[in-house]
């Protein structure tokens, strides 16, 4: 068995997910402690221009037209030959959409394990996974045979796992890959004009105890006074008072502001999980016992129709005195 580390990118319309260069940094470390080297495994057509900034040993890329973008059998057919002709010490995925829908087939059709949600590398090599929405941690090592590893954001930044120059590019023929079963039909762009959520600093989270669409009013003043932007939790979403794009969640965006307020929300694990990025968490729930306390750094049981006109009044005030 090779004790190099393995990494499958990501890559959506021509851009590297930052999840990738995520993995290439949690590969590093897995990689010197095994003694190995990273591997970028690239699968598109033509593409081979995206491994430039890769922080990896080598690159292998896979170029085939129906590679052009994701599919899950796809990339399935590649990597499952890849892992039978090479044995890598382990092959890191993204725990995404993508990611998992390739590494749970993967595990079960060749038998082999898979650890899930890993956030980083511990000194002695094992893998550090975070499970319970991010309240357990728990080191796992590494089996004798390849494993599949999912890695989560968060551990790493994007930055630690690009490089000062580009790395070999050593381009491999791919599997038959006719009679696909599933392939892309169209992206769906969140609405014209919308934000990322992913990408703000300051995110003011409104959850089922907004009670009401009209009462989205007083989180956008609020949000619009602290120069940030209005986001939901599941509830909110699924009553279309906001787009799906401003969903947090499992099922919607992970996000890493410097500021988290959340107000009216409960803390179910599905949202919390995508939040323990966060700088500074503030939550504001009447009841006491709320799960969204236990990550925040702050917390108030204060009706938050008192507190937010009140609050926004402040900051206003404290922006012009």
């Amino acid at each position: 068995m090779s004790q190099d580390v393995y990494v499958a990118i990501e890559h959506v319309q021509g851009q590297v997910a930052d999840i990738s260069y995520v993995m290439l940094r949690a590969a590093r470390e897995l990689a010197t402690r095994a003694g190995g080297g990273v591997v970028a495994i690239l699968m598109g057509h033509q593409a081979s221009g995206l491994a430039e900034a890769m922080a990896a040993d080598r690159v292998i890329y896979f170029d085939h037209p129906a590679l052009k973008e994701f599919t899950p059998e796809a990339y399935q057919r590649v990597l499952a030959g890849l892992i039978h002709d090479d044995s890598p010490r382990a092959l890191l995925l993204g725990n995404t959409t993508i990611g998992s829908d390739v590494a749970s087939v993967l595990s079960a059709r060749l038998g082999i394990p898979l650890v899930s949600s890993c956030r980083t590398v511990s000194p002695d090599g094992k893998l550090v996974v975070q499970t319970c929405g991010g309240k357990i941690m728990a080191e796992v090592e590494l089996a004798a045979t390849t494993t599949l590893v999912t890695v989560i954001p968060g551990g790493y930044s994007p930055e630690e796992g690009k490089g000062a120059k580009a790395p070999e590019v050593v381009t491999r023929q791919a599997p038959a890959l006719e009679g696909l079963r599933v392939r892309l039909s169209k992206y769906i762009e969140p609405e014209a004009g919308d934000v990322d959520i992913s990408k703000e600093s300051v995110l003011v989270a409104v959850g089922r105890g907004i009670q009401q669409e009209g009462n989205l009013e007083l989180a956008e003043e609020l949000a619009k006074a602290l120069g940030g932007t209005v986001c939901a939790s599941r509830p909110v979403v699924d009553q279309g008072w906001l787009p799906v794009s401003r969903l947090v969640g499992k099922s919607g965006k992970r996000v890493n502001p410097k500021l988290y307020l959340a107000l009216g929300i409960s803390g179910a694990p599905e949202h919390v999980e995508a939040l323990t990025d966060s700088e500074t968490i503030i939550a504001v729930n009447t009841d006491p016992a709320a799960p969204i306390f236990s990550v925040a750094k702050y917390g108030s049981t204060v009706d938050l129709f008192e507190l937010v006109p009140v609050l926004t009044e402040r900051i206003r005030g404290a922006k012009t005195s």
